[in-house]
């Protein structure tokens, strides 16, 4: 802790305030991307909290590694991400597993595609790709939509143009390529078995992770 306290004196108030807030929210968000999104124009812009992980990375891996923490860099992607023993795991309900399964459909799908449009989708289009894949066989109370979102917003899966309660079915959603790191085939086959029968016992879900994995 003293060595931590030596380095933020040695730089401005500023850069040590900014620096504390980074680490804050890298524990928070799980990842730090470098392209940010203008949440109403779309248009990006860089993110201030990626460039300091670049200027402080020696020190910021040296601390999480005392709280049993690492920080992976995905330079091909621009992404630093958290991971290890000490970073907060966070239980995930079935339903908001296969809300993100979907999103990374959408994604996979729209990617290829051309223009600004190519990686927004909405909650009408989700409930469409959960019909067509019999992902989704009932209709979702407004509170499991708010959780799924408030999930994927917290881990820089997804852009909002405000509030999660403010999501209506046309609303846009941006979607960050981050929603790769939180869905493949081996994670959600094990959140699928820690949620018991119902869940190991939904074939199509299996077929779908299955044909995700090839």
């Amino acid at each position: 802790m003293a060595a931590y306290m030596g380095y933020l004196e040695e730089l401005s108030v500023t850069e040590a305030e900014n620096l504390k807030r980074t680490i804050t929210k890298l524990f928070r968000q799980t990842c730090i991307i470098q392209m940010k999104y203008d949440p109403v124009t779309l248009t990006p812009r860089d993110n201030p909290d990626y460039e300091l992980c670049v200027r402080h990375k020696g020190f910021i891996e040296d601390y999480l590694s005392v709280l049993g923490c690492e920080m992976e860099h995905d330079p091909q992607e621009h992404i630093f991400r958290l991971k290890g023993e000490g970073a907060e795991t966070e239980k995930i309900s079935l339903t908001t597993t296969v809300v993100i399964l979907l999103v990374k459909m959408i994604y996979r799908e729209k990617i290829l595609g051309d223009g600004l449009n190519a990686t927004v989708t909405n909650l009408k289009e989700i409930r469409e790709y959960g019909k067509n894949t019999n992902l989704l066989n009932r209709k979702l109370a407004s509170a499991e939509w708010r959780e799924a979102l408030y999930l994927m917003n917290r881990h820089q899966m997804i852009e909002l143009p405000g509030a999660v309660r403010d999501v209506e079915d046309e609303t846009p959603i941006y979607l960050y390529s981050t929603i790769n790191l939180y869905v493949s085939a081996a994670d959600v086959n094990e959140l699928i078995e820690q949620y018991g029968e119902e869940a190991a016992e939904d074939e199509t879900i299996e077929e779908i992770i299955s044909e995700d994995a090839d």
